[in-house]
């Protein structure tokens, strides 16, 4: 995860292209709203059709900004069919990712496809895949590298020593996930009260793909494994909930541990759904993240600031990185046979 690249985070990652840092995947502090980073099974489990668009800003204290965006959309495609005994559904994901003065950029677009077998009136159970092309590229004149260090200062006019392959390649990246969902709640006749459980493990690149500018052999895109469970529990009241959520990603020798609460308040009683979100959470030996959304309806917005504790706190003065997203849900609905 990028959050654990300190060398980077310190400005020095520029000098750093050929190590292992360079293949480590994209992370959102929002992870329950960015699905399909998070669970290709998540694909269809929400609404009929949902919409997702994030962005992220990091490290721009001590070196040139890293910035992400990431946009996927998902729907499913026998909602129409009353009796099911599950819930097919698919989706497009794609994401940029831009970092460092090179700059070093990622481009990936995927398709997901996922199927949900419906337990009983409030579960299911489902698996899903995905499978899409991506494609690297970076700008190797624009680079500071530790060859051109000659002992007391940086001096632009001796040789970097670098030799690319090319400039940029593609590579086809796979992977699988498995989630459960359990609902119950949150309609008229329940009076409002909800209970919403979602769980899931994930693997992500299962076929290691190549991730060399040199061709290297060894040097792969490592597998992700990613497990998480987060719920919406609707306290006695009805005009609050609590958010959980845990969120645990693990590549190679590097691991994220996201974990917190929201609460989200109810505003008002229309016929339109209007909930204030507002979290803290903690990123294991990286950063608190305070969090809020709005939703209003189908929309849900929100932020997300990471408050470095780590190490680079002196060096970041303690501002990690900002995040915003977007979401519009189509007709969110249970697994139901009865409601579906």
């Amino acid at each position: 995860m990028k959050m654990t690249l300190k060398n980077i985070g310190l400005g020095l990652g520029v000098a750093l292209l050929a190590s292992t840092v360079w293949t480590q995947d994209i992370h959102f502090s929002n992870a329950e709203y960015s699905p399909m980073s998070l669970n290709p099974g998540l694909t269809g489990v929400h609404a009929r059709m949902q919409a997702n668009v994030n962005y992220r800003t990091q490290w721009k204290s001590v070196a040139t900004p890293y910035n992400t965006i990431a946009a996927s959309i998902e729907m499913r495609f026998n909602e129409k069919k009353r009796q099911k005994k599950g819930i097919i559904a698919g989706g497009l994901n794609f994401y940029n990712d831009k970092v460092g003065n090179l700059p070093l950029s990622t481009n990936k677009f995927s398709l997901t496809f996922a199927y949900h077998l419906i337990l009983d009136r409030t579960s299911t159970i489902g698996i899903g895949l995905y499978g899409g092309f991506g494609q690297r590229s970076l700008e190797p004149n624009d680079g500071h590298w530790g060859s051109q260090y000659d002992g007391t200062q940086y001096n632009s006019s001796l040789p970097s020593n670098e030799v690319f392959a090319s400039n940029q390649f593609g590579f086809f990246d796979a992977g699988t996930g498995i989630v459960y969902n359990y609902k119950s709640g949150g309609s008229r006749r329940s009076n409002g009260a909800e209970k919403l459980i979602t769980a899931g493990l994930a693997f992500y690149h299962v076929n290691n793909p190549n991730y060399s500018f040199i061709n290297k052999e060894d040097e792969t895109l490592p597998l992700r494994w990613s497990v998480f469970a987060n719920a919406t529990i609707s306290l006695q009241n009805k005009n609050g909930a609590i958010m959980p959520g845990f969120y645990f990603n693990r590549q190679k020798s590097n691991v994220e541990i996201l974990y917190g609460t929201y609460y989200r308040f109810t505003l008002g009683d229309g016929n339109v759904a209007k909930h204030l979100g507002l979290g803290v959470f903690h990123r294991w030996r990286d950063a608190l993240v305070v969090k809020s959304f709005l939703q209003i309806g189908e929309f849900t917005g929100g932020v997300a600031y990471d408050f470095n504790i780590s190490s680079l706190s002196g060096a970041s003065s303690g501002r990690g990185g900002m995040e915003v997203f977007m979401r519009y849900q189509l007709g969110p609905k249970g697994f139901s046979r009865s409601q579906i």
